[in-house]
């Protein structure tokens, strides 16, 4: 095979592969137009949720942790986007140089897989939440520590070594520098080849298996609950997390799948690869978008209001809030109606002075 896309990323400028002549020169513009939009919204989107979610939120939920962090991750990911407009604004020609090279697109791909990972955590921690609500009140903010710091030592032990493994920019068509990209076929199999295999199956098909199997399972619970408001924003959330997955990170991964089966030479059509090669440019650009999408997420979850659910026991009656607050801290009770004060004498129409 010749020269072409990289472990993460796709190539993005015209190639040969496996003998075919491929080619997608809409990218450049589509490219720098979906970036710069979502570099202005996904910057004042994840500032603002950041200090809403640091300072300003009052948070119900020890699983708030999350959200910041997802917040900083989309907050890294746009950082990067300043770099890519330059790249592909100048047809692919990068010209900050291989370290900045292996820097950004390092980041820039890691934190999308960091991204997926806080999905699924938020995802666990609903599951738990809903469906074994008596364990989820034991769960304590150092638990949720514990697991933030896995995952980021997880991503810091995969960019290390990344980074300082070798040059990551080669020459393109055209006396172009190419940035993470066009990566020799012994490249490809002795380093890039790991990355993809762990990318796809630890970084999307296992995160993915466990929000297609959790999230039905909360939404079966919710459709018991009696509250129509909290049954509506617990189902919003959950619609929103899937329609992120399904929009953004789904198609990106079934093209970097193809792509994959395209390198080790399963697929060989030039037809095929050349689909492929264009389908891989939009998706790219289309895996962006969940950093726009996420502050719509927050506002869900964090949301002051709780979601309730019932749980009526035989020797009380109480209703304890199982996803957003601590159960034993706010017990929802029916309060008696208030009975209407005694009328008084000159507001009885049908008595008059005497009688």
């Amino acid at each position: 095979m010749a020269n072409t896309s990289c472990a993460m990323a796709g190539g993005h400028s015209n190639a040969t592969i496996v003998d075919c002549y491929v080619e997608a020169d809409f990218q450049y513009h589509l490219f720098t137009i979906i970036y710069s939009i979502v570099f202005v919204l996904g910057l004042l989107e994840n500032v603002l949720a950041l200090c809403l979610l640091i300072c300003k939120v009052k948070h119900s939920s020890h699983s708030y942790i999350y959200l910041i962090n997802l917040a900083v991750a989309d907050t890294l990911f746009v950082c990067m986007l300043p770099f890519k407009i330059h790249y592909h604004l100048n047809q692919n020609d990068w010209i900050f140089g291989d370290m900045a090279c292996r820097i950004t697109g390092t980041l820039y791909y890691i934190n999308i897989y960091v991204s997926i990972a806080f999905f699924t955590c938020i995802c666990v921690d609903r599951y738990v939440a809903v469906l074994h609500p008596f364990a989820y009140i034991r769960i304590k903010v150092t638990h949720y520590r514990i697991v933030v710091t896995g995952f980021w030592l997880v991503a810091v032990s995969i960019t290390i070594p990344l980074i300082l493994g070798g040059p990551l920019h080669n020459k393109g068509p055209g006396n172009t520098t190419a940035c993470f990209e066009n990566f020799s076929p012994t490249s490809w199999t002795h380093r890039m080849m790991p990355y993809n295999v762990c990318a796809l199956l630890f970084g999307f098909v296992i995160p993915f298996a466990v929000i297609l199997i959790s999230y039905p399972l909360i939404a079966k619970r919710i459709a018991h609950t009696r509250r129509s408001i909290h049954k509506k924003k617990a189902s919003r959330t959950i619609y929103l997390i899937l329609l992120i997955c399904i929009l953004c990170f789904l198609p990106y991964h079934l093209t970097h799948l193809l792509h994959f089966l395209m390198r080790v030479q399963l697929i060989q059509s030039c037809l095929f690869t050349n689909l492929i090669y264009k389908m891989r440019r939009v998706t790219l650009a289309l895996v962006s978008f969940n950093c726009c999408l996420n502050p719509i997420l927050y506002y869900f979850t964090a949301s002051s209001k709780p979601w309730r659910l019932g749980l009526k026991f035989r020797s009380k009656t109480k209703v304890y809030t199982i996803c957003d607050r601590k159960f034993n801290d706010y017990p929802y009770k029916s309060k008696p109606a208030a009975r209407p004060p005694p009328p008084q004498l000159n507001e009885m129409p049908f008595l008059k002075q005497g009688q």
